[in-house]
């Protein structure tokens, strides 16, 4: 199967131009000046004429089917990575788990049988860490050398749960300093959390604002800064903050990165448009829709502001989702009279790439940076450039024809993640996806959806070629 899309304007990291993209097969076989393409016969042409042609978006943090406190996040790998399709996302990398008393190797065989045969698009996965002990040390050389997992995620929440200590998250970065991986850190000091918690709780403070008030943004720049220490310890072990949402933090973040560190961070949509007073504070129990970890911050304080900046120079590198829906109805309800109890977790896998559009509508980002944020760099970042996004010859043929004339109205009525509410209800935004190709087949068009259950293929990712 040959496909020619024809006329638009291809957006790449360095650069954008007018030109047509070759497609036979699953790969891209040329970029070509558009005088070229009278010449070339193909089963079937796409018109991106005022168009932009980008790389499909890359969703380097997801969680499908998490259990998290007493439930499981609401999107199945087939429900979430069709909806990440609609909304021009052709990879995730997903999390697979292993708790405290449990053999790594067989948390990462549980999210196989988990996404093998659902996926619409492609898909890899990072490794959570949940218990560093000496038999998981040995199993992070392991994957990295046999399974393709070359990222391990910490936690410097959740005490119970998922949380290790300093001691714990020093010799994991030894040992991935050792094979080459990467760090990523969920940093918030979680024995702190839980004692502001404990007093709020005592005090009569249930309702869900208090989860952002609990986890104060000192907190998180505090973890942050310990985290990046205990990487230099390690010899400049690679370190990834994920979801990093408050100012503070990304200063500790930019400190390390102009010494010349390999410190990088993400952030998510959440913390670029919504707030602690907005969201999280909304009357009653409707709140609890925004509670996520970290969790959104104050308007009344320069976060988002800080935010785009650093998107803007680099001090953050991705916009990644941290997508981990729940529904209101039995799930986000189990915190009722008790936020410590709600589900953590936004969904937004859908709507990433549109969201972060707005901010070149908004003069925020350029197209460039754009394109690097959702595709580029997530794809350098975590071993899976050039096979994934960028638009070239000899990368795969994963492609988004966005139109940037469209409009998109964000809603629980239009959207297809399985979610029962709407983090961005009544958002729109100017932009819309409008044909998406997953390795040379065309799954979205029109708004309809062609792709089909079982498609998407599993992705060995090698180490980093984004380190300096």
């Amino acid at each position: 199967m040959s496909l020619l899309v024809k006329g638009g304007t291809v957006v790449g990291p360095t650069g954008t131009r007018v030109a047509d993209v070759l497609i036979e097969g699953e790969k891209i076989v040329a970029v070509l000046d558009p005088s070229f393409s009278p010449t070339i016969t193909v089963d079937e042409v796409l018109d991106a004429s005022g168009k932009y042609v980008i790389p499909g978006g890359i969703d380097a943090h997801t969680h499908m089917e998490l259990p998290f406190g007493g439930t499981a996040a609401s999107d199945t790998f087939d429900t979430g990575t069709r909806a990440a399709a609609y909304g021009g996302t052709t990879t995730i990398i997903d999390f697979a788990v292993q708790r405290t008393g449990e053999v790594v190797q067989d948390g990462l065989a549980a999210w196989h049988a988990k996404a093998e045969g659902e996926c619409h698009i492609d898909y890899a996965f990072h490794m959570i860490l949940g218990g560093v002990d000496a038999d998981a040390l040995k199993a992070m050389d392991q994957l990295v050398a046999d399974e393709g997992i070359t990222s391990f995620k910490l936690f410097m929440a959740y005490p119970g749960v998922f949380y290790s200590d300093d001691g714990q998250i020093l010799r994991a970065m030894q040992t991935a300093r050792e094979n080459g991986a990467m760090i990523m850190m969920h940093a918030e000091n979680g024995i702190a959390i839980d004692v502001l918690v404990q007093q709020a709780l005592a005090k009569g403070q249930t309702d869900p604002i208090y989860h952002g008030i609990t986890r104060p943004a000192a907190l998180e720049a505090e973890a942050t800064n310990r985290a990046i220490a205990l990487a230099e310890v390690a010899q400049d072990c690679p370190l990834y903050i994920v979801h990093l949402s408050a100012s503070q933090a990304l200063e500790k973040v930019a400190e390390a990165r102009h010494a010349g560190r390999n410190v990088f961070a993400e952030t998510c949509p959440q913390y670029l448009y919504l707030t602690l007073e907005d969201q999280l504070g909304a009357p009653g129990f409707e709140g609890a829709k925004w509670v996520c970890s970290t969790p959104l911050r104050s308007k009344h304080e320069p976060h988002q502001r800080d935010l785009w900046k650093g998107l803007r120079n680099n001090e953050l590198a991705i916009v990644s989702t941290d997508h981990c829906p729940f529904c209101m109805k039995d799930q986000k309800e189990l915190g009722l009279g008790d936020f410590s109890k709600i589900p953590n977790g936004i969904g937004g896998v859908e709507h990433r790439v549109d969201l972060v559009f707005q901010g070149v509508v908004d003069g925020k980002l350029s197209l460039e940076r754009w394109v690097e944020t959702i595709a580029t760099t997530p794809a350098r970042m975590f071993g899976l450039y050039p096979q994934k996004g960028i638009v070239q010859p000899g990368s795969d043929a994963d492609l988004v024809i966005y139109d940037p004339n469209g409009t998109t109205r964000i809603g629980v009525e239009t959207h297809h993640m399985n979610m029962d509410h709407s983090a961005y209800e009544g958002v729109e935004i100017k932009g819309r996806v409008g044909t998406v190709v997953s390795r040379g087949e065309v799954i979205v068009a029109d708004g309809n959806y062609h792709g089909r259950k079982g498609r998407g293929k599993f992705l060995k990712r090698g180490l980093s070629s984004y380190l300096m």
